[in-house]
């Protein structure tokens, strides 16, 4: 069997969309026994780096790996506009084509394959950025467009989004299987030395709580920030830190109400104790959520939710929604929460950090939640998918 993988969302760092193709695709490449040839194709224009070092590390000889140097929105109007340029043009034959989260390109012979990581596009467009959000919503309903017209099988990564992608682009049930995600292996629970390390060189000198995710309204921060200050006065020895890269937004709305982030901080006072770190890599990440006494991830909306099972693997006791996709990652190894009440958020952190026989509990029941997904898994589903379609 010839599969053919666009690999070309990795070079959008730190997205969870890069870490899903990054580990599935070695993965896929770790387990396949059958001498399968994988075929991954992959284009920017300018930032080819992530491509060409992703291509240093695979060591397969059942790879390879066909760049285009061409512009994204070359392409985007190409296969999600006039939908011209099948992809043997640009990879040769191949018995399946796995597309990304962002392209769909036509085919002559291959059964065509593709995952829905979510569908906030039709659910909540207003959580795009102003600044080129329309143009997203748009490129990414016209490739869902053609996801339903020509795929064979859908992936979705949650029954949440099975469920979605039936109600919204009434796809029929037969074309669409759930394999779920997994952490990266690089996210397990740090010693001591490790985690005491990491506070020294972020200057966390007391005990904190965690957010990761891209600084945009849809991940909550603000509603996460005002809960941290209702409790803040009664827990002196705990600060807030922020992880992840700015996306955008900070004006008044449904999503985030309210206003700047900054203002925020300075009006509650607490500028010292709510710590913005940034872009962190992996394995800092991975020594943070192990020191942190909770993770806290009152996403609005998301279509699996990674990040809570990178805190559970590194034993991190878990806060979220109790919406869709992250009430069905977690199940009972977390604390929920109503995403849109202050008041519950602040809650549950008050509850988790003041006894520890909970937080205890929370660590083995997450550990145990964790464990439960593997990438080997996720990638063996994956390819009993494809051959599937081929016989």
């Amino acid at each position: 069997m010839k599969v053919g993988i666009d690999i070309s969302q990795i070079t959008y760092e730190g997205t969870g969309v890069a870490a899903y193709t990054r580990s599935l695709v070695k993965a896929l490449l770790r387990v396949d026994k059958n001498d399968d040839e994988f075929v991954l194709f992959g284009s920017s224009l300018r930032n080819r780096r992530p491509l060409i070092e992703f291509q240093k590390s695979l060591l397969a000889k059942n790879a390879k790996i066909k760049f285009s140097f061409l512009p994204p929105k070359l392409l985007e109007f190409l296969w999600n506009g006039v939908h011209i340029f099948p992809i043997e043009n640009f990879i040769g034959e191949v018995d399946v084509f796995h597309s990304s989260d962002w392209l769909e390109p036509p085919s002559r012979k291959a059964k065509k394959v593709t995952t829905v990581h979510d569908l906030a596009v039709f659910k909540y467009p207003e959580t795009f950025s102003p600044r080129g959000g329309h143009n997203i919503v748009e490129n990414q309903k016209r490739k869902l467009h053609f996801v339903k017209q020509e795929c064979d099988l859908i992936i979705a990564v949650s029954e949440t989004t099975k469920q979605e992608a039936m109600e919204i682009l009434k796809i029929p049930e037969r074309r669409i299987k759930v394999v779920y995600e997994a952490a990266d292996p690089i996210y397990y629970r740090r010693p001591t030395a490790e985690i005491a390390e990491v506070k020294r060189k972020y200057r966390l000198e007391e005990d904190y709580l965690l957010c990761v995710g891209t600084r945009e309204p849809r991940k909550n921060l603000n509603r996460a920030i005002m809960a941290f200050a209702e409790i803040a006065v009664a827990n002196k020895g705990l600060s807030l830190v922020i992880i992840g890269k700015y996306g955008w937004g900070d004006d008044s709305s449904k999503f985030n109400p309210s206003t700047k982030l900054r203002t925020r901080v300075q009006s509650s006072k607490l500028e010292t104790r709510v710590k913005t770190l940034g872009f962190v890599e992996k394995e800092d990440l991975a020594r943070l959520y192990s020191g942190a006494s909770a993770f806290i991830y009152p996403s609005l909306y998301e279509g699996f939710g990674l990040p809570i099972l990178e805190a559970m693997a590194c034993g991190c006791p878990v806060i979220t929604s109790d919406l869709g996709a992250m009430k069905e990652v977690a199940e009972e190894a977390a604390l929920l929460v109503d995403p849109e009440s202050i008041e519950s958020i602040a809650g549950e952190i008050s509850k988790v950090y003041r006894n520890k026989k909970l937080q205890e509990e929370l660590k083995v029941k997450g550990l145990k939640r964790a464990g439960e997904f593997s990438w080997e898994k996720t990638a063996l589903q994956t390819l009993e998918l494809y051959r599937g379609l081929t016989n």
